[in-house]
């Protein structure tokens, strides 16, 4: 996708002349009021969130619904519906984006590795691969363990071989297809870190082959015993592909600028092997309820729009639409987007604080980041550094919904507690929890359900969802350096009184009085003026 290049951030420079302006201006003139970002994050508690996470699991409980919310199917759409009428309720005007998406079905498979035989969960089959019918082949591993390209392949001949390569460096599907190349006829990845591996080819891709995620142990015991000698490896799929229609929902306030929108978004799809409330009713349910207590505020300086992402887990399907539909059909709309934030799971069992690592210092990011980034990523540092809350940095990994924005150009951070991660000592020293079990036990799972919530987590992540809601509806000056607006306002007139030239004349000993307090009025009036401007410009600092 080209990238597309943003305005030019150079009203930075008039920023100060901009205020002192409008702190020469006084009087009767109205305009919106900024939302006090402290307040409005106390209206967003966890325990509304969590009745909106019991809707969702009730709906994917729901007789016919299979347990899931997955893409395409009546959990989807009785969610889809459930959001749609919460924001009706509280006053918002939605809209349907409307896709088609190919969705997988695995019927049946089967790995055995050297005699032993791995279950679906042991070894997950990619989205979107190639089945096959029975094949059993030696394994081979290529020069460069990542087997991402032709080069890596270079004087190894995996004809009728199953090839086995590590996470890392590539796509999945660049390394089925390179496998291919070499002439493998299937695929195994193994994990470059604890845990399984659920991967994705994102699409259905022309030129691979049947392709198996493992987990990193098994992944190292392999390849050392493929040095030692031949290892007999046999494979089967049964798989089935459809094509489907899905949707986005959107909703926006009804106030604020509407050429300095704030987008939110979550994704409201599961994976079809369970309700997905962590996975991501979490991010979904908490946005709804921000988006209701906003429309409670009154008059906004932004506008705020709210996307619920339909597809997320057949490859970000929903968001990529969103950005590309707008990207053919109206760049300037895109423009007028100031920022993204994306929250992806926000309730894990055995969490971190994660805040999407704009500025590269705690991880580096394998994509360029767009300029404002850093600042957005910011309203969250500084938030937590005032409430004294640890947080650590995680990956723009292209794994959630931000990565169509960022490839255009549109600043981006987030909030995430992690997923099939593992808790390492330094995190479990910040934020308690297991070492060396992932942070989400049960991602992509049956139990990713109500009791998979971790209530602490999700009480920290929301009052940090509904802070920078509220921050950023005020102002994005540090963003992309539009101000708020300055009331333009009248000069108050005091009531004419009744001449006194004897006064002047005489230089009585009454008009020293009298001008003092005409100066000290002039001055409280400056000094108030000067705090209103200034106040204007402090929304997104950390608090004192």
């Amino acid at each position: 996708m080209q990238k597309k290049q943003r305005r030019s951030r150079s009203a930075f420079a008039a920023i100060g002349a901009t205020a002192l302006a409008g702190a020469m201006v006084w009087g009767g003139a109205t305009s919106a009021s900024a939302v006090d970002q402290d307040a409005f994050a106390d209206t967003v508690t966890v325990d509304a969130i969590m009745e909106r996470l019991a809707d969702l699991q009730a709906i994917a409980d729901a007789p016919g619904n299979g347990g899931n919310r997955s893409a395409g199917s009546p959990g989807y759409e009785a969610s889809g519906q459930y959001v749609e009428a919460v924001l009706a309720e509280a006053g918002y005007t939605t809209s349907r984006q409307v896709f088609d998406v190919t969705t997988q079905t695995i019927e049946s498979q089967s790995v055995t590795v050297g005699g032993e035989i791995l279950t679906p969960e042991q070894a997950i089959p990619m989205a979107y691969t190639p089945g096959t019918t029975p094949i059993t082949f030696d394994a081979i591993v290529p020069a460069v363990s990542t087997g991402c390209t032709a080069d890596d392949w270079a004087g190894v001949d995996a004809t009728d071989r199953i090839a086995v390569v590590s996470r890392g460096v590539c796509s999945f599907a660049e390394k089925s297809v390179a496998a291919a190349g070499a002439g493998a006829r299937a695929l195994l990845v193994y994990n470059s870190e604890p845990g399984p591996l659920n991967g994705t080819f994102g699409e259905v891709v022309d030129g691979t082959v049947p392709s198996f995620g493992i987990e990193a142990d098994r992944g190292a015991a392999l390849v050392t015993a493929i040095g030692a000698g031949a290892v007999s490896i046999s494979v089967a799929l049964e798989q089935t592909t459809a094509t489907v229609s899905t949707f986005n929902v959107i909703a926006e306030t009804a106030t604020g600028r509407a050429d300095n929108v704030v987008m939110l978004g979550s994704h409201l799809d599961s994976v079809p092997e369970g309700p997905g409330i962590n996975d991501n009713g979490s991010g979904s349910a908490t946005l709804l309820e921000v988006a209701v207590q906003l429309a409670k505020q009154g008059e906004l300086n932004n506008k705020v729009r709210f996307a619920w992402w339909g597809a997320e887990e057949l490859g970000l399907v929903g968001s990529t639409h969103y950005v590309d539909d707008l990207v053919e059909n109206d760049p300037a709309a895109l423009d007028r987007i100031a920022t993204y934030l994306n929250f992806d799971m926000v309730g894990s069992p055995n969490y971190i604080i994660g805040t999407y690592d704009a500025d590269e210092s705690s991880v580096p990011a394998n994509v360029e980041i767009p300029a404002g980034s850093i600042e957005t990523e910011d309203v969250f540092e500084n938030y937590f550094t005032s409430i004294g809350q640890p947080f650590v940095g995680t990956s723009f990994d292209g794994r959630s919904d931000y990565q169509a924005f960022i490839d255009n150009g549109i600043p981006a951070s987030g909030l995430f507690t992690g997923a099939d991660d593992v808790k390492t000592e330094e995190e479990a020293a910040l934020f308690g929890g297991i070492v060396g079990e992932t942070l989400d036990q049960n991602y992509h799972q049956a139990g990713d359900n109500l009791e998979n919530i971790n209530e602490e987590a999700l009480g920290i992540m929301s009052k940090a969802i509904a802070f920078a809601t509220a921050s950023l509806a005020n102002d994005t000056v540090l963003i992309n350096g539009v101000a708020a607006p300055t009331p333009v306002e009248e000069t108050p007139v005091a009531p004419a009184a009744a001449p006194q030239p004897a006064l002047a004349a005489t230089g009585s000993a009454d008009a020293g009085p009298l001008l003092a307090v005409s100066s000290l009025t002039l001055l409280v009036g400056a000094t108030m003026i000067g705090l209103r401007a200034r106040r204007r410009y402090s929304s997104t600092a950390p608090k004192s």
